[in-house]
């Protein structure tokens, strides 16, 4: 089958079918005559292996774990086990951090009277430094720094207002 057939098969499109070769999670498919893609029915069914393995939110390197697995007949359940409940560790961090993030930002909002004043205690947290939110018994989040630095658009609000005032 063609890459279009591989991609409407296994429902992963066209562009990560490429993607997955170029990386090595799949080997890359045989040529026609012509140069085109060919995909055998077991290709196929590894890059549907590999949808559905993204759609639990294995990363890359656990879903090459679980393929290797998968081909491997001699394999054990206790290995996959093994990589399935370290995801389910990991998902499960990952909710605790979200909740604990919206816990924050419930409690900030609760505390912002929303009204027409500047006053704003969410503005005035996120301007703490984090170890400050420590001390005081708040969940942190490690924060990113933005790639975009001053081309937001709030930051280019303030630049308009600032420069029609001078």
């Amino acid at each position: 089958m063609n890459i279009g057939q591989a991609a409407r098969f296994s429902g992963v499109s066209a562009k990560m079918i490429w993607y997955y070769e170029k990386i090595g999670l799949i080997p890359h498919a045989t040529r026609s005559d012509a140069g085109y893609r060919n995909y055998t029915t077991q290709e196929a069914n590894s890059l549907r292996f590999i949808r559905r393995s993204r759609d639990l939110g294995f990363t890359v390197e656990q879903i090459s774990e679980l393929l290797l697995l998968w081909r491997d007949r001699e394999r054990t359940s206790a290995d996959v086990k093994k990589v399935a409940l370290c995801h389910v560790a990991e998902l499960e961090a990952k909710i605790a951090e979200l909740q604990a993030m919206a816990q924050m930002l419930r409690e900030l909002a609760s505390n912002c009277h929303g009204n027409n004043r500047p006053d704003c205690p969410i503005i005035e947290d996120l301007a703490e430094p984090a170890n400050t939110l420590q001390r005081a018994g708040r969940p942190t989040v490690a924060r990113k720094t933005p790639l975009f630095g001053l081309d937001t658009p709030a930051s280019s609000r303030v630049r308009k207002a600032t420069a029609s005032t001078k």
